[in-house]
């Protein structure tokens, strides 16, 4: 599937804000994480341990993109709490979730209640040639999602097979 565009607010390191063709020719390719929300314990947790093994994304040539869908200011929380060392977007419109269809339980609830709304989503997109999303996990509770390890190697299926 062609990966689908994004130009967002970005409040780690790189452009901002950052579009998906500002990664074309950096990298081979770019884990995109995207986030329930703000409050999210779990999704806090991800990029925290994404951070502690970041080289090893790196040495892959690949970059990590984690897009939560809140304001600038709430996104820059989390930079300030937890100085990531990769981009670190805003989707206040949540343009990115849709467009990677990021899974929803009971829509406008979610607002509300911590185990329904946005559930979290991890993809590889391959950037050699156009940009298509290679593999997806889309997540089915806040606890859903893959672990480093399983990123990194899915990262390493997808960049072995170009």
């Amino acid at each position: 599937m062609s990966a689908p565009a994004f130009e967002l607010d970005n409040v780690g390191p790189g452009p901002d804000p950052l579009s998906l063709s500002d990664l074309v020719g950096a990298v081979d390719a770019v884990v995109v994480l995207l986030q329930r929300d703000h409050y999210c314990t779990n999704c806090r947790k991800q990029v925290q341990s994404v951070a502690d093994r970041y080289e090893e994304f790196r040495e892959r040539d690949a970059e990590v993109v984690s897009i939560v869908p809140e304001s600038r200011e709430r996104v820059a929380e989390w930079q300030a709490s937890y100085d990531l060392p990769f981009p670190l977007l805003a989707d206040p419109d949540a343009t990115a979730g849709e467009a990677y269809d990021q899974p929803v339980r009971f829509g406008f609830l979610g607002d509300v209640f911590d185990f329904v709304g946005r559930m979290p989503e991890a993809a590889v997109v391959d950037l050699r040639g156009e940009p298509t999303v290679a593999w997806s996990h889309a997540g089915k509770s806040t606890f859903d999602r893959p672990s480093i390890d399983d990123l990194l190697a899915r990262l390493d299926e997808v960049l072995a097979d170009g």
